[in-house]
């Protein structure tokens, strides 16, 4: 198959990446000449595991290329896939569409024989409808068909998200485009990954409804969280006590500073948004987004009360500062509300990242950045992990001890034992776990 991936941001690089990788010829367009002239020397513009190599791999074996001109590689497809950015649109929350609506109307002149057209992006129910309206208003003659493929990859692991899926949803009732989508996911059958074919609008509001489930679940066990810290329960053992009930399900039950990135956020604005459009009232989604803003800005008040409630003049060292680890998207990271409200209180603050401090400085230029995380922490009086990238995960408490100024570790994400912590010299603060162990 020919495909033609527009956009290079995560998702249309990895899609377009993996499907070369399937056997397919893709070309990957974007109008950013600098991003193109890049990725064309090999460098990649993203931190995905994985995705360098499979990158180098498949434009070696000519399977994969880039390039600023939509026009040759539309004309010869076999499915074009749209994977620009609907960033959340300043000021009412719906997604912004102009990305989706002018490579829709670039397509439809470019198209010269049958067409698949997919939407990849993530796109309110009816963003089908509108980009197939767009096409035939550029041209009427044209043989295209829209359709519907939300992705579902998770930044750190999205090449493995891609080729072992929980499932692939198309949403066409067109055969021809059956046929063709079905086609260039045929390798995905050997892993026995099912296919749900579905309405074009149900597809649509496939995603934005598990992105907002998801969403929901993080906000629950943090709001658990927050009761039992006062009732001196252990929330770890709370989700996995519900967890292990196969209709909650154990993953997305890890208490902590709020969900962040580039999906949820604005995802569950965009649904709200939806509904509100339809006088539907979402009460529950529009309870979890307000919770999650609240929660952000209370971790910095954390921090606060495990140093007396005084941060004036006082040096926090942050681990982590991407929304999650490996990756380096910093986009509504919990880090820069904690940030900010640690600066609004009279802190220093340094950070350290393992991939995010390039993204970071752009956040948050007011801070300083260290290169790993015994010299973040040297003079410190509190030592805050937000991320838990896996390096984290076994400092040398010795070490650490020795570095900082007042021995204190707040542990957002809940990585390490209490009595490990306390054993090494530190007083520990985590989320929703007893001050004491009982």
């Amino acid at each position: 198959m020919k495909i033609a991936m527009i956009g290079t941001g995560y998702v249309g690089l990895v899609s377009g990446a993996c499907f070369a990788d399937f056997g397919n010829h893709v070309t990957c367009v974007d109008k950013d000449a600098d991003k193109i002239a890049a990725l064309v020397r090999g460098e990649i513009p993203i931190f995905e595991p994985g995705l360098e190599d499979l990158v180098a791999v498949n434009v070696r074996a000519g399977r994969l290329n880039f390039t600023t001109d939509l026009l040759a590689p539309v004309s010869e497809a076999d499915a074009v896939f749209i994977a620009v950015g609907t960033p959340s649109r300043r000021g009412d929350g719906h997604a912004d569409l102009a990305y989706v609506y002018t490579a829709a109307r670039e397509i439809a002149a470019a198209a010269r024989k049958f067409t698949v057209v997919v939407t990849k992006s993530t796109v309110p129910v009816g963003t089908g409808d509108e980009v197939e309206r767009l096409i035939r208003e550029v041209n009427p003659g044209a043989d295209i068909v829209v359709a519907s493929n939300p992705e579902f990859l998770r930044e750190g692991a999205a090449i493995r998200d891609f080729k072992f899926p929980d499932r692939i949803v198309v949403g066409t009732s067109d055969e021809r485009a059956r046929k063709i989508i079905g086609d260039i996911y045929r390798p995905l059958s050997l892993n026995q990954s099912p296919i749900m074919y579905t309405a074009r609008r149900t597809a649509e509001m496939i995603k934005y409804a598990a992105n907002a489930f998801l969403a929901t679940k993080i906000t629950f066990i943090n709001e658990i969280a927050d009761l039992a810290e006062k009732v001196g329960v252990n929330v770890q053992e709370v989700a996995r006590g519900i967890g292990l009930d196969n209709r909650i399900g154990t993953k997305f039950l890890h208490a902590g500073p709020g969900f962040g990135g580039s999906c949820f956020p604005k995802d569950t604005r965009a649904l709200l948004k939806t509904a509100q459009d339809h006088d539907v009232p979402l009460r529950i989604v529009d309870a979890v987004l307000a919770v999650n803003e609240n929660r952000k800005r209370a971790m910095a008040r954390k921090v606060s009360a495990a140093l007396g409630g005084q941060l004036r003049d006082k040096t926090i060292a942050v681990l982590g500062l991407t929304f999650k680890p490996d990756t380096d998207d910093m986009r509504e990271a919990p880090s820069i509300p904690l940030v900010t409200g640690l600066r609004d209180m009279g802190a220093r603050v340094r950070a350290f990242d393992p991939a995010g401090m390039e993204q970071a400085r752009r956040e948050l230029p007011e801070i300083d950045y260290f290169d790993d995380a015994y010299s973040c922490a040297r003079d410190a009086d509190a030592l805050v992990i937000v991320t838990e990238w896996g390096q984290f995960r076994a400092l040398d408490l010795k070490r650490l001890r020795a570095e900082m100024r007042q021995p204190i570790i707040v542990d957002l994400r809940n990585i390490y034992r209490r009595e490990d912590i306390e054993a090494a010299g530190f007083t520990y603060e985590s989320v929703g776990r007893p001050k004491q162990r009982r």
